[in-house]
């Protein structure tokens, strides 16, 4: 089950109380006070681990503690400090306070710990409060109470290219045939009901990692469909790939700026992330109609029919390549546009070197 935001709260530990005792020994008189300190609480920690792939695991679990410190002893022995809470989280998991709305943490990387709430402090026994004006204190230190918080733990999937269309476009197809992915494929919307994470192998030594996010419609900002619990997956992607539908009873412009609106409204960041297009299903029309479409699409973008190709494209059908000079420079324009075909493998292998190439420049950027 994917999981990919839940509620919890987290406390740290309580410290002990401190020990109210006399030394009691013989051929010793009036040995004094001896009682000992309280154990501090437990810390609570945050911790990134690979291993862990959803949030599923804080299900039915919703209040986590820290051990609280065991009380002071008698012949000023400390009382034992509460076992730290170690949260283990998967990497792009964000902590934010559920009452202000506020981002404490955004963990990424693995191995990464990161202490949020301290154990409280132990009390003091009996035998700091000795003086010559008070040779039989009485008095010991309760433990300073631990932390609470109110946490919301929100999982934003960390890949290189994020696949971003309607419904059924191919988003699954295509990463199945690319990736070591295996999602559900099916003829009919939101087959797709929950990311996908899959490596794309470039050669014997790279790779990337591609993520199919569920399908996105009108509206998808405002809560309707699917789109809405999954567009925040979006955000850490480097690069964008807008898959749009030859076969589809929308038009390609109607699917392109609905698409590019609706990730606007969802965050300010997307609207000037690096993005390029793949026109699917190429294989759903004769060439000459699917030419028709594809030179009416790049007249609405106000791009020019490339000739020639740096990663192998068939040219029988029109596409878009910009420079890599133009990465940083300009994010308004899709750094290419391909029609493809996943189902009979037309132009995929120049799709996976064209992603491969614009990757590799937004790590550089980074």
């Amino acid at each position: 089950m994917f999981t990919d935001r839940v509620e919890i709260v987290v406390s740290s530990g309580k410290g002990g109380p401190g020990c109210a005792s006399f030394r009691r020994e013989k051929f010793v008189i009036k040995g004094g006070p001896d009682g000992g300190d309280g154990g501090r609480g437990g810390d609570v920690f945050f911790l990134v681990d690979n291993n862990s792939h959803t949030l599923a695991a804080f299900k039915g679990n919703k209040h986590l503690k820290a051990d609280n410190g065991m009380p002071g002893m008698s012949r000023r022995k400390f009382g034992r400090s509460g076992e730290p809470l170690v949260v283990v989280v998967p990497p792009g998991t964000s902590i934010i306070n559920s009452d202000t709305g506020e981002v404490l943490l955004d963990l990424t990387h693995e191995g990464e710990k990161v202490k949020l709430l301290e154990g409280g402090k132990g009390g003091l026994g009996n035998y700091h409060f000795k003086s010559s004006t008070n040779q039989r204190p009485m008095h010991f230190q309760t433990g300073m109470p631990g932390e609470t918080l109110n946490l919301t733990l929100e999982l934003k999937l960390i890949a290189d290219v994020g696949l971003v269309g309607f419904p059924n476009v191919g988003k699954s197809t295509l990463i199945s045939v690319l990736s070591n992915a295996k999602p559900e494929i099916a003829n009919y919307e939101f087959t797709t009901l929950t990311p996908k994470l899959g490596e794309v192998t470039v050669g014997d030594f790279d790779s990337f990692i591609m993520a199919d996010i569920p399908g996105i419609i009108d509206g998808a900002s405002e809560g309707k469909g699917l789109g809405h619990d999954f567009l925040r997956h979006i955000e850490r992607t480097g690069v964008l790939l807008f898959m749009i539908d030859l076969g589809n009873y929308r038009t390609l412009i109607e699917q392109y700026t609905t698409l590019k609106e609706e990730l606007e409204r969802f965050s300010e960041k997307l609207a000037t992330r690096t993005y390029a297009i793949a026109l699917t299903r190429s294989d759903m029309h004769e060439d000459e109609a699917a030419i028709e479409l594809i030179n009416e699409f790049f007249g609405h973008l106000g791009l020019k029919a490339s000739s020639i190709s740096r990663f192998g494209i068939d040219t029988t059908l029109p596409f878009f390549e910009s420079t890599t000079a133009t990465f940083v420079a300009n994010t308004k324009v899709p750094q290419f546009c391909y029609a493809i075909s996943a189902s009979t493998h037309r132009n995929v292998k120049a799709l996976q070197y064209a992603l491969f190439d614009l990757v590799q420049a937004s790590r550089a950027a980074k």
